[in-house]
């Protein structure tokens, strides 16, 4: 065998290689069964990294949950008597530092946490502690979320009348 269809077999072996390291992976992914048009990265049995050009795109650190604005400037409304410690609108988290209500006598801190941008109560997860470190009572988060609920639909209401 000489040099030259030495250097064929070994291009066409690689060639094969890589089209064969295309195909989608994973138990029960036959070939027969797969359609591109209604099967999904999930249910092919794929990992959510299973393309070339996914490496370009943003990391599971870099992506961004949407946050609903209503909700989020109806937190900030709502809690304005704590002092913010630290605000993410991209993961929609805020937390403040230890602060006592108006007409209260007991110093609370809060971790709000808005998953989805509908403006739902399944969107807002409301945590509140007190300056001792014990979790408040369940009614007492419920009450503010409900509070942040209110306040988040009355500005919706007055967007909509613009």
């Amino acid at each position: 065998m000489n040099l030259q269809n030495c250097l064929k077999l070994t291009v066409v072996l690689a060639l094969c290689a890589g089209v064969s390291a295309c195909g989608p992976r994973g138990k029960g992914t036959a070939a027969s069964n797969f359609d591109p048009l209604t099967t999904n990265r999930e249910s092919a049995g794929m990992s959510a990294k299973s393309s070339f050009w996914d490496i370009f795109g943003p990391s599971k650190a870099e992506r961004t949950v949407n946050v609903n604005k209503y909700l989020w400037v109806a937190s900030l409304d709502v809690l304005s008597f704590l002092p913010v410690q630290s605000v993410d609108p991209f993961t929609g988290v805020i937390v403040t530092g230890y602060g006592t209500p108006p007409g209260g006598g007991r110093a609370y801190r809060a971790v709000v946490h808005i998953s989805d941008p509908a403006l739902d109560a399944r969107s807002l997860n409301v945590s509140l502690q007190t300056q001792g470190g014990h979790a408040t009572s369940p009614a007492t988060a419920r009450a503010v979320e409900d509070a942040i609920l209110t306040r988040a639909r009355q500005l919706r209401v007055r967007d909509k009348r613009l």
